[in-house]
């Protein structure tokens, strides 16, 4: 796992918005990106749709999938995954709309849903990049604590405490859905890469557990710990509470640079 502490959140978003762009330039024949929803990643979704804008930087080969959806929203709404990455990122770059896939939270059957959500990301090939956002639960995705490490795309019922720090994007707390659609750790794990971005001091608890606490269901993302291709981008306040952010910063300042 590497670890990457910056001064703010702008100079975090710009290395995980480094990592993208790095993907994307190496596999000009097509890529498949797993986005978060979410505060998190807006930012660097920021510095995205500006590079795309002002450095030409392309999206037109890729296609995406996302992480998880809310049951019974309509896509129409608009605190709705669907939605939400549509008005913070892929409507303002030039990917194909029709490429960029969630689960559907308004199928009669979400469990069988889930099911063919899951197909088909392995039947695209994978997810060559996925960026994920951390929940003060530790959950990734919406697989909240007691999350299975081998569990695929389902239902999950979200904790009273995750519901609460969601409420803020809706009109009152009892508008917000406590049933979701998820991609499972085990599916997440699947990615061929992952970067990981947290900003704030709420999220450091969690944080430190993800990267130095013990492997555990108690904190879901501490799977990331093995997963072999792992980046977590923090801001100094996401950070505050790792005791070996020295070493972190030090392997940074020291990196072996590999020969082009």
């Amino acid at each position: 796992m590497e670890v990457i502490v910056r001064s703010t959140a702008e100079e975090a978003a710009a290395v995980v918005a480094d990592r993208f762009e790095q993907v994307i330039r190496s596999h000009p024949e097509g890529v498949t990106l797993g986005l978060a929803t979410g505060s998190s990643p807006v930012l660097a979704y920021r510095e995205l749709i500006r590079r795309h804008r002002e450095e030409g930087l392309s999206f037109a080969a890729a296609r995406a999938f996302l992480l998880d959806e809310y049951v019974g929203l309509p896509r129409t709404h608009e605190q709705s995954y669907y939605r939400f990455i549509r008005d913070n990122f892929t409507s303002q770059i030039d990917i194909d709309d029709a490429l960029v896939l969630s689960p559907d939270g308004e199928a009669t059957d979400p469990i069988a849903a889930a099911a063919r959500y899951d197909r088909s990301i392995v039947e695209a090939g994978g997810v060559d990049l996925q960026i994920l956002g951390i929940g003060a639960t530790g959950h990734i995705g919406f697989n909240e604590p007691t999350s299975s490490f081998s569990s695929r795309t389902r239902v999950k019922t979200l904790t009273e405490q995750t519901v609460t720090d969601n409420a803020r994007f809706f009109d009152s707390p009892d508008e917000v859905p406590i049933h979701v659609l998820t991609q499972g750790l085990g599916t997440i794990m699947e990615a061929r890469s992952i970067v990981l971005t947290a900003q704030g001091e709420h999220k450091a608890p969690a944080v430190a557990q993800m990267v130095e606490g013990p492997i555990s269901a108690r904190w879901p993302a501490t799977i990331l710990q093995m997963h072999p291709s792992v980046t977590v981008v923090l801001d100094e306040a996401a950070a505050s509470q790792l005791e070996l952010t020295d070493y972190y910063r030090y392997v940074q300042d020291n990196k072996v640079r590999l020969p082009h």
